[in-house]
């Protein structure tokens, strides 16, 4: 059974969009596109339909990681149900996201903060370069921050 993992930031432009591409890459180097499925959503509806922001897709290009195809959408009640993990980028993203959905009984740990990755950075939320212009920092992120999460469900795949 396919794991699903949905990434979500603010407008899906700049930080989900880029953890969405750089996981995807990295699931394909690990030959395991058929065993896991990517996506990214935004708590606000500015953007929807929009390709990733000019300074995620620079980032994605320097890195030669594919980002095509890929336009904004809003998160929606029913990813709860068809996600097995939903990656909060801050926790103001995932404060709105527990207002839409309803974590239930036994599936504590599918919702959280991406930064719960990565402890050792110290800080909680990954910044938001759409009012800082930081997007290399943020890509050093999300490509560790995938890193770990890429481990975890292998893990979990291989005791299912």
């Amino acid at each position: 059974m396919k794991k699903r993992v949905l990434f979500v930031c603010l407008g899906n432009i700049c930080r989900s969009p880029m953890a969405e591409a750089v996981m995807r890459h990295q699931v394909e180097l690990a030959h395991l596109s058929d065993q896991i499925d990517i996506d990214s959503a935004g708590t606000g509806d500015w953007h929807i339909g929009h390709p990733p922001h000019e300074g995620t897709r620079q980032q994605l290009d320097e890195h030669h990681v594919s980002y095509e195809g890929m336009k904004a959408r809003l998160v929606s009640a029913a990813d709860y149900d068809a996600f097995d993990y939903i990656v909060c980028m801050d926790n103001n993203n995932l404060r709105d996201v527990r207002k839409l959905l309803t974590e239930t009984q036994g599936q504590q740990g599918k919702l959280f903060t991406f930064m719960e990755l990565l402890p050792e950075q110290g800080f909680a939320d990954v910044p938001d370069p759409y009012y800082d212009g930081n997007f290399s920092f943020v890509y050093e992120l999300v490509e560790n921050g995938c890193k770990k999460l890429l481990h975890n469900i292998q893990v979990d795949l291989n005791h299912n």
